[in-house]
């Protein structure tokens, strides 16, 4: 099993911060991805710039549709 070392929600600080309470202010949770990518705020962010610009030219069935395919292709449960 794959250990990956996070920025616990209570030990925030800094921009790690900032993203979790948009996490929790947005849907009451942190996500699983914002806490695996923790330790480097700077990714995590692009990484939601990327994420955005390529759904922002998808409607939600479609994008949707796409994950599931991938997901179903890679054979994640997730």
């Amino acid at each position: 099993m794959a250990y990956v070392r996070t920025v616990p929600v209570e030990q925030a600080q800094g921009p790690i911060k900032e993203i979790y309470d948009e996490d929790l202010a947005a849907s009451g949770i942190v996500q699983n991805y914002a806490q695996a990518l923790s330790l480097r705020p700077d990714i995590l962010r692009a990484y939601r710039g990327l994420s955005g610009a390529i759904r922002s030219h998808l409607d939600l069935r479609r994008y949707e549709l796409i994950t599931v395919a991938v997901a179903s292709r890679l054979r994640c449960s997730y």
